[in-house]
């Protein structure tokens, strides 16, 4: 059987030798999504301190993850379309402008109604870096290359989603809730001058070659991709917002920094081994993400008693979790290939709004049926993804091109 490989139809700059990646220009993307990452999970770790200095409780102060990717979902598409015909490096680098001054900003803020608009206005520059960094990192790929170089560049995501909280947390017992924002702030402004120096600068779309919003969403294939994404990350995202809960609630409460660097730590390990396959594996990849994903899920809730069973879980969902972004945009650009700008603004539109509705799902659950809910709802969702996957092999996950 012949699996998927990775293409897009965009000419391959001067600078990327013949079949070797250029490193240098990838680090620079990579640092840009993980930037955004880790500022939207960032007071996941700080919400104790955070509610102090706002004079909030911890559930209005956990809205500024929720409203951050609100704002991500909601700018994606008009801020793509609206830069579409600007030079890829200048919007890049007018994004993480936003991104740093809105961190710096808030870390000066004691008043909730500016943090929370500061936290709006962050999201909406990481609404413009995350649809730019597939298409900039397959465009500046040799060919053949590309799916390994969109894993690269979004290998940001998963290792942000793996440290922010754990990093913000020790920021924190450090010098406070503002120093892990103000070191958010300098790591943006330092990506900055790596992309200055190190991206080559790519022109934007024409506008007459621009493709309409409804004529991208009819392209077989896509929606398919779309469903899977949404119910993969909304399965996500109910359990790792709540990852402190879920551990409570096992009598793990005490070993939550030990799981989630094991999370991580797995989360690398699947940056490295689908980059490696992704050109040639990419549908096997991604039907093993959602069945993996959806065993470990169910080892949470049948056996969440056992410490070492619940470690062997954790890892098992980083592993599959780890590289998911960068195999649903590779599939997304499979199916559309013309299309493949508004396409990724579309994917990080769904990838943004179930990032919002699994952390307010979440806390609809906890709060009505209690925190073992939230592993029963996240099995149910990673069914439907695997059964989405499994059965989109002609067009959404084909077995050959």
């Amino acid at each position: 059987m012949t699996e998927t490989v990775t293409t897009i139809p965009a000419p391959i700059p001067t600078t990327a030798r013949q079949n070797r990646l250029p490193t240098r220009a990838l680090l620079g993307l990579f640092l840009a999504g993980f930037i955004s990452i880790l500022t939207e999970c960032l007071p996941a770790g700080l919400l104790p301190e955070m509610t102090r200095t706002l004079g909030t409780s911890v559930s209005l102060t956990g809205q500024t993850v929720t409203l951050y990717a609100l704002a991500t979902a909601l700018g994606a598409i008009p801020l793509a379309r609206a830069t579409a015909t600007w030079r890829r490096k200048h919007v890049l680098q007018l994004a993480l402008a936003v991104v740093a001054v809105s961190n710096a900003l808030t870390a000066l803020s004691s008043d909730y109604t500016l943090t929370m608009a500061l936290r709006f206005v962050a999201g909406l520059g990481t609404g413009l870096i995350w649809p730019l960094l597939g298409g900039y990192a397959a465009r500046l790929a040799p060919k053949g290359r590309q799916g390994r170089a969109i894993a690269v560049a979004l290998a940001g995501t998963p290792i942000g989603l793996a440290l922010g909280i754990p990093l913000g947390t020790l920021l924190s017992s450090i010098g406070g809730w503002q120093l892990a924002f103000y070191a958010s702030a300098a790591v943006t402004a330092l990506t900055m001058a790596w992309v200055l120096a190190a991206v080559p600068s790519l022109p934007g779309q024409p506008v007459e070659t621009r493709i309409r919003l409804s004529e991208v969403l009819v392209i077989p294939g896509l929606r398919p991709i779309l469903f899977a994404l949404a119910t993969y990350m909304i399965a996500h995202n109910l359990l790792y917002t709540y990852v402190t809960d879920l551990l409570s609630h096992v009598g793990m409460s005490r070993q939550t920094g030990w799981v989630l660097f094991t999370f991580g730590v797995t989360s690398v390990l699947s940056v490295l081994v689908v980059g490696a396959n992704i050109d040639r594996h990419l549908r096997t990849l991604v039907v093993v993400s959602t069945v993996v994903f959806g065993v470990s899920v169910l080892v949470l809730g049948v056996v969440s008693g056992v410490p070492i069973l619940v470690y062997v879980a954790v890892a098992a969902w980083g592993f599959a979790f780890g590289s998911s972004p960068s195999l649903f945009v590779g599939a997304a650009i499979n199916a559309t290939r013309d299309a493949a700008d508004i396409a990724q603004s579309i994917t990080i539109t769904v990838f943004s709004a179930s990032i919002a509705v699994g952390s307010f799902l979440g806390g609809l659950l906890i709060a009505g049926l209690g925190t073992a809910s939230i592993t029963w709802a996240a099995l149910i969702l990673l069914i439907a993804a695997a059964a989405t996957v499994i059965a989109g092999k002609k067009r959404a996950f084909p077995t050959s091109v």
